[in-house]
């Protein structure tokens, strides 16, 4: 399984953090060239390899690490998004009417065509994301929903495997509504982030 990160703002960095701390390889892409990239890519660690974009969509798993409005560009560098998993790691708030009521992430799977869409990384701040997710007997806890069942399941291997604890909510307008925003206010588990084993 190939893993890239579009976007390299804070949370895209702090993304390829976590995939750096477990030695998993993940390509980084922005609007900027490679070259704008690869100092800070390799100052995360070895594992993280800044490429063009156009490289980075040939991942099997594209995690969306963007501004909400820039999904239609990346969306635009494959004709096809059959065979992929794209997570949307976005938010955008207050939401906005062209949504027409869609949670956003449907809204963003419209533009993939083909792809498997799942919601997850979305509700940690970039500086929680960025760090151990194992932390005072717990671990960090990361919400996924998508309207493809057989999605989810690889993406939520891949939280484990980063160290966070996957926890599905089913298809995006039922749970996966409670880490969307919805008109002007957050869902009510947005800022939930920690998960602890009753001993």
């Amino acid at each position: 399984m190939s893993y890239a990160i579009v976007g390299f703002g804070k949370i895209g960095q702090a993304l390829a953090h976590a995939f750096a701390r477990k030695n998993i390889d993940v390509t980084v892409a922005s609007r900027r060239p490679p070259e704008a990239l690869a100092p800070q890519a390799r100052a995360i660690g070895p594992t993280v390899v800044a490429k063009s974009l156009q490289n980075a969509v040939e991942a099997d798993t594209i995690i969306l690490a963007i501004p909400f409005w820039e999904h239609r560009e990346v969306a635009k560098a494959l004709p096809s998004w059959e065979g992929k998993t794209v997570i949307d790691a976005t938010n955008v708030f207050p939401v906005p009417e062209e949504l027409d009521g869609l949670p956003s992430s449907a809204f963003v799977a419209k533009a993939f065509t083909g792809a498997k869409l799942v919601k997850g990384f979305n509700h940690l701040i970039a500086a929680t994301l960025a760090a151990d997710p194992i932390v005072e007997g717990g671990h960090r806890v990361v919400f996924l929903s998508s309207d493809d069942e057989d999605a989810t399941a690889p993406v939520a291997a891949l939280a484990k495997q980063l160290g966070f604890a996957p926890v599905k909510l089913g298809k995006l307008n039922q749970g996966g509504a409670l880490v969307h925003a919805r008109g002007r206010t957050w869902g009510q588990l947005i800022f939930q982030d920690l998960f602890k084993k009753e001993q």
